[in-house]
Parts: structure tokens; C-alpha cells; sequence
């Protein structure tokens, strides 16, 4: 079933021509289904590259599903046309009094500040407040995981000696199966590229939180609570094959001293096309997020969300 876009979004022709089923909005008006609402916080630099990432995995599933895109007032993108930001995206005023079936914070290249010295803190955490009572499941990716982490559980972030780039094997941590890793082999790779970590044992403390997936190259990937209306991932799964590829170029260029991406390049042949080895997996955790977290739990009628027991969800008796 298709992913519900708005018209003329630059990812749209991209995504038909990988044939992913694309509607417009025209078309999906016409159609009497409750979509899935999904609501996109795109705090990347890139946000068309970003949007095309998450759409491309959002939109392997069963059920139609309508993303809205917002960026942070407090913080004008400066690698995004104002164009671009007025044709399709809004700001948290604009969305703050619906409510969505799930909501994705992406992360962000402010891993090297503090968290309350980035411009727009006080308005994420406004947004993460807000989520409790108007999102069912929340998604954290990268730096957005750590600061979900630091604010809903004051979980820290460490620095790292050198940067955590490349492509990494994890396998689960929890002790019982839990659905968002559902059809996963045991061990499966993730891509990540960030200069600080979140450690197992601050997530072990806090008895509200529990550690999904781990590496034992990259440490944690997945946590989440006990309900799965909070999840954290330290990594980017979302990635297209070339990402790493141009961060490492990119780098090079700015004269960084950056290692080449762990088991990336065949042979660490940097002329070599990267091999992709996380994409099924990738697929398969947003399509088993959309699934088991947002469809098969959210109230059919969103106005009954701020009601829900979190101990209805079920994911806590897996």
C-alpha cells in the first residue's frame, strides 16, 4: 500500500522510480481509510536527502500511511532552500494541537555540544513533553536517541575517542523476542556515524528502560521502554548506500583526520563501490515499528490517545 506525500515533494519522483508505491494527495482523498499518521521532526542538515531515507522505509507497508514534516523555529537550516521549508513543512505550533499515530526525531551534528547549548533545545524538549500525550510511539534515531535518553531519562552521552563509522554487526540484547526485531537474523548490521555513545550500563540502571541490541564494535544500537512507545536507536539503518561514502569524502575535503568505514568498502578499496549489507534489516525494523507499535496499538479514533494505558500496548508481555 502506498506512502501518503505531498505533491511535488522532491522525494516523490525519486521513490516512483524505485517503484515504491507513492500517492498523492489528491488521489488519497479519495479513499475512505483512516491512515497511519506519522509525524517527521528533521533536524538534518540534508532534509531532502532525510526524507527520502525515512519515506523509503516508511513506505513498506500494509497501510497507507501520511507523513507531516516539521524543522525547529528556533533554528533557520541553512542547507534547506526556504522554499523547500514553506512548500512542506510546518513548525511545531502548526501540528501541536493533532495528534499522530507515531512520530520519528532524526538526529543532528551537534553531538560535540552539550545538550542544552543547542539552539533549539528547549523547543525539542517541548516536542518530546508533547509527545506523551499526543503521539503513541515515538522513534529516536542517532543524536535524536541520545536526547531522548538525556531528557525522558536523564541518560548521558559520552565522547568518543575517534568517531563510530562504518557498518556494524549487532545481535539482541533483551532477554525475551520483542517485535521490533521480529524476522531479523541473529546478527544484523547497522551503519553509524557519530562521535559519542550512550553505555549499557545507564540504560541498565534505570529500571523503566530496557537494552534491545548491542555490538560489541559499537555498543548500544536499540532501547527502548517497557511498552515500546519510546524507542531509541543510536544508529542510522535509514541510510542510503553512498551516505558513508560522501561523510568520508566529505571529511577528507574539510582535512579531518577520519578512518576509513568499518566494513564498508570491499577490501577498504575506497575506490570500490560500498557494499550494502543493512538493508533488510533496515526495512524490516520500520516496517515491524509501523506494525506492531503504531498500527496494531494506536486507538483507532486519536483523540482517545492522551487515555491510554502504556500496559495496554502488550509489548511488555513478549
Amino acid at each position: 500500500m502506498p506512502i501518503k506525500i505531498p505533491d511535488n515533494l522532491p522525494a516523490s519522483g525519486i521513490l516512483e522510480e524505485e517503484f515504491v508505491f507513492v500517492m498523492h494527495e489528491g488521489r488519497a482523498y479519495q479513499q475512505d481509510i483512516r491512515p497511519l499518521r506519522i509525524l517527521i521532526l528533521n533536524l538534518m542538515p540534508n532534509k531532502i536527502t532525510t526524507e527520502t531515507q525515512l519515506l523509503r522505509l516508511l513506505s513498506n507497508s500494509p497501510l497507507q500511511v501520511e507523513v507531516d514534516l516539521i524543522y525547529t523555529a528556533t533554528y533557520n537550516p541553512r542547507n534547506t532552500s526556504q522554499d523547500h521549508l514553506v512548500k512542506f513543512y510546518e513548525t511545531f505550533d502548526d501540528v501541536a494541537g493533532r495528534r499522530y499515530d507515531g512520530m520519528i526525531i532524526t538526529g543532528a551534528p551537534v553531538e560535540h555540544m552539550p545538550f542544552e547549548e543547542v539552539a533549539y533545545w528547549d523547543e525539542l524538549c517541548r516536542i518530546m513533553e508533547w509527545s506523551k500525550g499526543h503521539v503513541y510511539s515515538t522513534l529516536h534515531i542517532c543524536w535524536g536517541a541520545q536526547a531522548g535518553l538525556y531528557y525522558h531519562y536523564n541518560i548521558p552521552k559520552y565522547s568518543l575517542p575517534r568517531k563510530m563509522f562504518g557498518v556494524f554487526p549487532h545481535s539482541m540484547s533483551y532477554t525475551r523476542p520483542v517485535k521490533l526485531f521480529r524476522g531479523l537474523d541473529d546478527v544484523f548490521n547497522v551503519p553509524h556515524s557519530r562521535h559519542t555513545e550512550i553505555r549499557r550500563a545507564d540504560i541498565l540502571n534505570v529500571p523503566g528502560l530496557r537494552l534491545l541490541s548491542e555490538s560489541p564494535l559499537s555498543g548500544v544500537y536499540a532501547a527502548s521502554d517497557m511498552t515500546g512507545r519510546q524507542i531509541f536507536l543510536t544508529g542510522h539503518s535509514e541510510y542510503d548506500p553512498n551516505t558513508l561514502k560522501e561523510e568520508y569524502e566529505r571529511d577528507l575535503a574539510r582535512g579531518f583526520d577520519i578512518d576509513i568505514p568499518y566494513n564498508y568498502f570491499p577490501g577498504d578499496e575506497t575506490n570500490c563501490s560500498p557494499q550494502v549489507t543493512w538493508r533488510s534489516s533496515a526495512s524490516l525494523i520500520f516496517s515491524n515499528w509501523l506494525n506492531y507499535y503504531v498500527y496494531q496499538m494506536t486507538p483507532f479514533n486519536l483523540d482517545n490517545l492522551a487515555g491510554v494505558d502504556a500496559a495496554e500496548s502488550g509489548e511488555s508481555a513478549e
